[in-house]
């Protein structure tokens, strides 16, 4: 039992849950990248670039939760191995805009099908239903924190009909 005043109790916290499940998936996706001789933020930078093609560092850095500086220090190794090129100059701004090589896509195919398989295991336990569900109440878990407006903070104050 939890002393009134200590704090919240981590078996009944869903963030603390969430937070569980992320590092339990991040270590799963680790496992199966390794062997790759990628990261799970390498892997990252190129499932975005293949899916947003141009993307900058910065949005890549935001896109893969890491600082511009670590996305920047990535991107200048895979353009040395051959995975990504970008303009020796910014055609607009100071942005560089990263594509994907044919080489970075062949090594991004190999990731994705290892990344696949370990939500296909994470989610094994689960009916197709309960999975509709709990991608649609992330999406809204995620939605009520980013919405910074004055009617999502007006939502979030009214009572909860359950």
């Amino acid at each position: 039992m939890v002393e009134e005043g200590a704090g919240i109790e981590l078996d009944k916290s869903l963030g603390y849950l969430l937070k569980e499940a992320s590092s339990a998936l991040r270590t799963a996706m680790e496992e199966v990248l390794r062997p790759l001789g990628m990261s799970v933020t390498h892997y990252s930078c190129l499932e975005l670039l293949a899916q947003r093609p141009g993307l900058s560092n910065s949005e890549l850095a935001r896109g893969a939760f890491v600082t511009r500086q670590s996305m920047n220090t990535l991107l200048q190794a895979l353009e040395r191995d051959g995975y990504v090129t970008r303009p020796a100059s910014a055609p607009v701004g100071k942005a560089l805009p990263a594509r994907l090589t044919s080489r970075g896509r062949q090594r991004l195919e190999k990731a994705s099908k290892a990344v696949r398989d370990v939500e296909i295991r994470m989610l094994a336990g689960m009916t197709e239903a309960e999975q509709s569900d709990a991608f649609r109440l992330l999406r809204s878990m995620i939605h009520s924190l980013s919405d910074t407006s004055d009617e999502g903070a007006a939502q979030s104050e009214r009572p909860s009909r359950g």
